[in-house]
């Protein structure tokens, strides 16, 4: 038997963990990792692997998982919420890119073909490079980070007309004729299967999948997922389109399922896996010589595509209605090659698209904009702050939704002693609607455009603009505000609100919320008065909860939550707890509990008043409350009779309710077991 190609797989992972290890040491993606895994162990490298072929079919699989992983996660409900931000953010973005990187291409000699597939290139970022790192910094759900992902999501969809479009474009390179009906008949087989889809996503895949569940078998669930991916990836390549198109149909197809999730968990340890092998087959390409003999050029396509890149990415986000700091942002975060680049680009290779030396450039370009994003992301807000200071930026003219907001807001700054609400998410709206319960007046600043339409337009006092800059915050009049609360989630944004509003107004009591205890300490240095862990109030809900469950004193759970409070959440960073009533909590009321016990028709207790039951005095079960059609009456007197369906909620050891259960249900009279049964 031929242990070649096993041996080699061997190598490759074997080779993986050292690099990614490493890579992990010094905060580089792992994707990174992969690519570098590939140029050590290509034949450009130390040559540790021959059967570059063998290990290029196994990536293929690697790339038919990740799409087909996308179309489970991207499903047509989620697009079409999505659809302004997604279709205009991310479709300006790829538009810009191609359109600048296709005039430059065309201005350095390149036919108009090849320039439109540079331009394609260099549109996709890296979503898992991305989302990965704004994961890792806690700004998901940050202004920029929900642009980066609508953007990225676009990215993801516009994968699949890019690879529709390759031959088309390597035809009209060729000089062949009927190249036009050569693009039709690819596009109506993709309408087709289009068609198909909804079909199979409507009429027969969850009826399939609703019987493979049935059968309560975890196999046999994914191997019929993982055949649907690669029958219908399958499919399309026999009908001339691509096997990435094929995998992102069908897992179109499962995510209008309600088995989604469960197909997703199945399939992302494979896809992991056979992906990192993509990445590392890349890798394998890149000819370390001609890095070596051509530093100033890929120096030179790198730090054009970085900043070619940065400014479509803000452009497209500044378009979307966003002020210049998160566009920046935007920008800085979305400026690297994407992984889905290397797909383009292996395609073209092989349709004659691009040449050896191109690709070369290409590969080497994009490692090295992908191993900058990091620290170009950490610098970010850095250089978004610089940028905003620019007299340029400051001449710029307010775009024509910014003045009609600020009409519609007029005279915020006039008020005195409110509060002023910075962000308008879940946590705004629930603090704003406490406030107009309670008679307080406030002001609201968001910087996503469409929140402040919709918000404004339903009466809400709520400006437009960045809180973190002195005139939006004096217009919403916070030199005369009492409170100022930040409840955004970009920790750096929470930052500079607050060292802003501090200088303003240093009167003003300023709430903050942060994710990590570790934020708490900059915070209060830069004028917070009080600084929220979310991490750590979290666990406060939680015990509070458990304690009441167990029947601590409402009394000593206040004061045990108080003194957490006061010390800084210190107590809670600590495994010993100090004070003499806090240890003995666990001591209250050993084994007792409180069980809700529904009164049967036909139970011994149906019928008779508490003092008949003798619950107390003969079973040693006390009735608390006992609820009745909606209505709870607690501390029921003996005078109470007890009536079926009457729910009892009783107090005692767990042994003794367990025990005593049989009281509550219904028993029949030995003559009514039998009534209704034929004789035998």
């Amino acid at each position: 038997m031929d242990f070649t190609l096993f041996s080699e797989i061997l190598t490759i992972f074997g080779l993986s963990v050292a690099v990614i290890y490493l890579c992990h040491k010094v905060r580089i993606p792992p994707i990174v990792g992969f690519l570098i895994t590939g140029v050590i162990a290509g034949p450009y490298g130390l040559g540790l692997v021959s059967a570059v072929h063998e290990v290029e079919i196994l990536a293929e699989v690697g790339v038919v998982l990740l799409l087909f992983t996308i179309g489970l996660e991207l499903s047509m409900g989620e697009l079409v919420r999505l659809r302004k931000s997604v279709l205009l953010g991310g479709g300006g973005q790829v538009l810009f890119s191609i359109v600048a990187f296709g005039a430059l291409a065309y201005a350095l000699g390149q036919s108009i073909s090849h320039s439109v597939f540079v331009g394609f290139l260099a549109a996709l970022s890296s979503t898992a490079i991305v989302l990965k790192i704004f994961q890792q910094r806690a700004e998901m759900d940050s202004v920029h980070g929900r642009i980066s992902l609508s953007i990225l999501i676009f990215q993801d969809l516009v994968i699949v007309p890019m690879m529709l479009v390759i031959p088309f474009l390597a035809g009209q390179a060729g000089g062949q004729g009927g190249s036009s009906l050569s693009f039709l008949w690819p596009t109506l087989k993709g309408i087709g299967m289009v068609g198909l889809v909804f079909f199979l996503a409507r009429k027969v895949v969850p009826r399939l999948l609703h019987r493979i569940v049935q059968t309560r078998s975890r196999e046999l669930f994914l191997i019929c997922t993982l055949t649907l991916c690669l029958a219908t990836a399958f499919l399309t390549s026999q009908v001339g389109l691509s096997l990435s198109l094929g995998a992102f149909l069908a897992g179109l197809i499962i995510s209008e399922s309600e088995y989604s999730l469960s197909a997703l968990e199945g399939i992302m340890p494979f896809r992991d896996v056979f992906t990192s092998l993509f990445f590392i087959s890349v890798g394998m390409l890149l000819d370390v010589g001609y890095l070596a003999s051509h530093v100033p050029s890929v120096a030179g396509a790198t730090l054009a595509v970085l900043g070619l890149k940065a400014l479509m990415a803000a452009l497209a986000a500044y378009m979307l209605g966003f002020p210049v700091r998160p566009a920046v942002l935007v920008g800085l975060a979305l400026c690297q090659i994407g992984e889905f680049s290397f797909v383009l680009a292996k395609a073209g290779l092989a349709q004659g698209l691009i040449d050896a030396q191109g690709y070369q450039l290409f590969l080497a370009a994009s490692i090295m904009t992908m191993a900058l994003t990091p620290p170009l992301i950490s610098l970010s807000p850095r250089a978004a702050d610089w940028m905003r200071a620019l007299p340029l930026f400051a001449r710029l003219a307010k775009r024509p939704f910014e003045q009609e907001m600020e009409q519609a807001c007029e005279g915020h700054a006039c008020v005195a002693d409110h509060l002023v609400i910075v962000g308008f998410g879940v946590g705004g709206r629930h603090l704003a609607r406490a406030a107009k319960n309670f008679g307080i007046s406030y002001r609201i600043v968001e910087m996503n455009p469409d929140t402040v339409r919709q918000s404004a337009a339903e009466g809400e006092p709520i400006i437009y603009g960045d809180a973190s800059q002195n005139a939006v915050l004096e217009h919403v009049g916070a030199q005369n505000a009492r409170v100022l609360a930040v409840v955004v989630s970009d920790p750096v944004s929470i930052r500079g609100i607050t060292d802003a509003a501090r200088k303003l107004n240093p009167a003003l009591h300023i709430i903050t919320r942060t994710r990590f205890l570790s934020e708490m300490g900059p915070l209060l240095e830069l004028g917070a008065s009080d600084v929220i862990p979310e991490e750590f109030e979290t666990s406060v809900e939680i015990f509070t909860r458990v304690m009441m469950r167990y029947l601590v004193p409402r009394g000593d759970i206040e004061h045990f939550t108080e003194e957490v409070r006061s010390e800084g959440y210190e107590m809670l960073r600590s495994t010993e707890v100090r004070g003499e009533s806090f240890c003995t909590l666990n001591r209250q009321f050993p084994g007792m509990d409180v069980s809700a016990l529904t009164v049967e028709l036909g139970s011994i207790l149906d019928g008779q008043t508490l003092e008949e039951s003798e619950l107390r005095r003969t079973h040693g079960l006390t009735v608390v409350a006992v609820g009745r059609e909606g209505e709870v009456m607690a501390n029921p007197d003996g005078s109470l009779r007890l009536e079926a369906g009457d729910v009892a909620y009783v107090f005692g050891p767990h042994a003794d309710i367990a025990a005593k259960a049989g009281l509550f249900t219904g028993r029949k009279r030995p003559w009514e077991r039998f009534e209704g049964t034929a004789p035998a």
